[in-house]
């Protein structure tokens, strides 16, 4: 793509906002925050590689991402809601969730997997559902990637040609080059009944994935209330004298096999 984000000033910003991330994690931790990022969009939008490069550095007992399967027969028939909510986060904690309830308007709707009347329940619920957790004090963002068919069927090409991401492609993943316009409807309506004031959408173009992983993070940044946290003190003690320990003998254990040895002897020999 000639307008794709220079890779060195990629880089330098994605280093500099993920070490800003940090920082807004500690203050998540020092204030009790409660913050739930919604990261929803076509498939092949780039929402996994985002969600990568927001948590990279960020502590997984903090920042927790949550990618639920496909619900059970036992979860079918619960308040749709329900098994979200247990993924909600406790203070001092922040959830990034790899789609989420969005599931009903978006892939159940398209796919037929839910009823007309338990999703026109979910357009009327969700509103609701958001405006509880709002205010309740937390903090909710709600992002929704958007690709072009262009982009998004180059991705499944490469990711078809790909073995180390081939297992991303699935049925429901490709059925969305044949119901482009029935999920970009969904989508429409969906925006329609829950772009609330209270928990707004905020549109991603993600066609370049370097800019909009960077567009993501500095906005999360810039809608988080959070300050610098002054950092205590860190001094590592000195290790104390030796007072007569001896390792058992190597032999005992169960040692992996040096195979980094063995690649090192490989290369040596066809050199």
């Amino acid at each position: 793509m000639s307008d794709r984000m220079p890779k060195s000033l990629y880089k330098d910003a994605l280093k500099t906002l993920q070490a800003q991330l940090v920082e807004m994690q500690a203050w998540v931790q020092q204030s009790g925050a409660r913050v739930v990022v919604i990261f929803e969009g076509r498939d092949a939008a780039g929402k996994g590689s985002a969600i990568k490069r927001v948590s990279e550095y960020l502590n997984p007992r903090v920042t927790r991402i949550v990618a639920l399967p496909a619900p059970s027969e036992r979860d079918k028939t619960r308040w749709y809601f329900q098994r979200y909510v247990p993924h909600l986060p406790a203070a001092g904690e922040m959830v990034l969730m790899d789609r989420s309830w969005y599931n009903r308007a978006g892939v159940e709707r398209v796919m037929g997997y839910c009823t007309n009347e338990e999703y026109q329940r979910f357009l009327h619920q969700a509103p609701i559902f958001e405006r509880m957790l709002v205010e309740d004090g937390i903090i909710l963002l709600k992002y929704w990637f958007s690709v072009s068919d262009v982009v998004q069927e180059e991705r499944f090409r490469s990711r078809l040609e790909d073995p180390m991401r081939r297992w991303k492609l699935s049925p429901t993943d490709l059925s969305s080059i044949t119901k482009w316009e029935d999920y970009s409807r969904a989508k429409d309506t969906m925006f329609l009944h829950t772009d609330i004031a209270e928990a707004p959408w905020y549109e991603i173009e993600s066609d370049d994935k370097r800019r909009s992983r960077i567009n993501v993070m500095a906005h999360i940044l810039s809608k988080v209330p959070w300050e610098q946290v002054p950092h205590e003190t860190i001094e590592i003690p000195e290790r104390p004298p030796a007072s007569g320990y001896e390792r058992p003998p190597r032999g005992w254990n169960n040692a992996v096999p040096d195979y980094a040895r063995e690649l090192e002897k490989r290369a040596a020999s066809a050199d």
